[in-house]
């Protein structure tokens, strides 16, 4: 399907939202690029776009990052550089990140911001630089990260097998948490047939099942609704509030307050 005029319908939407044209062309590039690698139906990954408008608009508007206590360093990434070949991903990236801290990582397709992620998952090795992780650390990934021909509770439990769970506290655990993302019927479904948007929760569950220190999330309200977009953010406030420190990549820029660090990795890397 063409998801041009899809796009830019919920261009008009996010303007009518009141976001700068900056602000616009970031969300609808980083959306474009979802759909290209996907190749997804647009209002199957994000429904209507004056419903995915006005999430979008309401988690930018979300509650003000003010001055709150904060723990101990959890992630500190000093001097990363990655090359892929000729092609430069990362140069020299510094992000420290504190118990009770929310980091976003923005920027322009390509700029590096899933590498980044990975470097500190400890899923790739920077070509410099150095990641010091203090305590538990948790990776929602943008594709990937389910077991297609397993249930969503045999995920719940094998993630809370390394918590020494049982099963049953496995299952309520992650049913819990799946209804906090507005994910209701777990239901009997293989992970593999679920939708793109119900796969993600599936991911955000897991990640923070075991209630790790730092969880690093990429882009993890993709395909999600309105509802679902405004329930991630509120349970990461939550999890910032009980002292997780979280980097999340997202279309959130450097102007707005709902998190309280931003590393903008096409200044970053210029």
């Amino acid at each position: 399907m063409n998801a041009e005029p899809w796009l830019a319908l919920l261009a008009g939407e996010l303007r009518r939202q009141g976001l700068a044209d900056p602000q616009v062309a970031t969300v609808v590039a980083d959306v474009r690029a979802h759909l290209r690698d996907s190749a997804e139906d647009p209002y199957r990954a994000f429904g209507a776009p004056e419903r995915y408008a006005a999430a979008v608009a309401e988690s930018l508007r979300g509650p003000a990052s003010h001055a709150r206590p904060v723990g101990p360093v959890r992630l500190q990434a000093d001097g990363i550089t990655k090359r892929y070949g000729r092609r430069q991903v990362l140069r020299d990236v510094n992000l420290t990140v504190r118990a009770g801290q929310i980091a976003a990582v923005v920027g322009a397709n390509g700029c590096g911001k899933s590498t980044l992620l990975n470097i500190c998952a400890g899923l790739i090795s920077p070509d410099a630089g150095t990641v010091t992780v203090h305590g538990t650390l948790s990776h929602s990934p943008q594709d990937g990260g389910t077991a297609p021909y397993l249930l969503p509770d045999e995920h719940f439990a094998l993630v809370g097998a390394g918590k020494g769970l049982t099963r049953d506290r496995s299952r309520t655990a992650g049913r819990a948490r799946a209804g906090e993302l507005g994910w209701q019927d777990v239901g009997a479904t293989l992970a593999g047939q679920l939708s793109g948007g119900t796969r993600q929760k599936l991911n955000l569950v897991m990640s923070t099942l075991t209630e790790p220190d730092v969880l690093l999330l990429d882009e993890p309200y993709q395909g999600f609704d309105r509802g679902a977009y405004v329930n991630l953010w509120q349970q990461l406030w939550r999890l910032r509030d009980d002292g997780k420190a979280i980097v999340v990549v997202t279309h959130m820029l450097n102007e707005l307050d709902q998190v309280d660090i931003v590393l903008d990795l096409t200044e970053a890397n210029s």
